[in-house]
C-alpha cells in the first residue's frame, strides 16, 4: 500500500537537486496549510490526504539531511546546455584557425609583391 504522493517516490527525490527539494517542500508545505484550512471549515473531503502530505513533508526532510551527513549522494548537476556552448565555441575556434592561415597567405603575398 502505498502512502503518500505518487510524485514524491523515494527513488525520484533521489535524482532532484537540492534547489529542487527546496521548491517540493515549499508546494507541500503550502499544500499541507490549505489543507488544514479547509479541514477547519469543514470543507475537507479527503483526510488521507493530510496524512500523505505530511509523509511527503518528512521524506524531503529525510533527504535533505541525509545530503547534509553525506549518507546519500547528491545528484551530478545536468549541464547540457554549458556542453552545447563548449562545441560552439570549438566550432568557432576552429573556423578563426582556418581564416588564420588564409590571412598568413595574403600577408605573405603581400610581402612577395613589395
Amino acid at each position: 500500500m502505498a502512502i503518500g504522493s505518487k510524485e514524491l517516490a523515494s527513488t525520484e527525490l533521489d535524482t532532484l537537486e537540492d534547489e529542487r527539494l527546496v521548491d517540493e517542500l515549499k508546494k507541500a508545505k503550502e499544500e499541507l496549510f490549505n489543507l488544514r484550512f479547509q479541514s477547519a471549515t469543514g470543507q475537507l473531503e479527503s483526510h488521507g490526504r493530510v496524512r500523505a502530505v505530511k509523509r511527503d513533508i518528512a521524506r524531503i526532510y529525510t533527504v535533505i539531511r541525509e545530503r547534509e551527513l553525506g549518507i546519500r549522494a547528491t545528484p551530478a548537476p545536468v549541464e547540457a546546455p554549458a556542453k552545447a556552448e563548449k562545441k560552439s565555441r570549438a566550432k568557432k575556434s576552429d573556423a578563426a584557425v582556418a581564416e588564420k592561415p588564409a590571412a598568413d597567405d595574403a600577408a605573405e603575398t603581400a610581402e612577395e609583391t613589395k
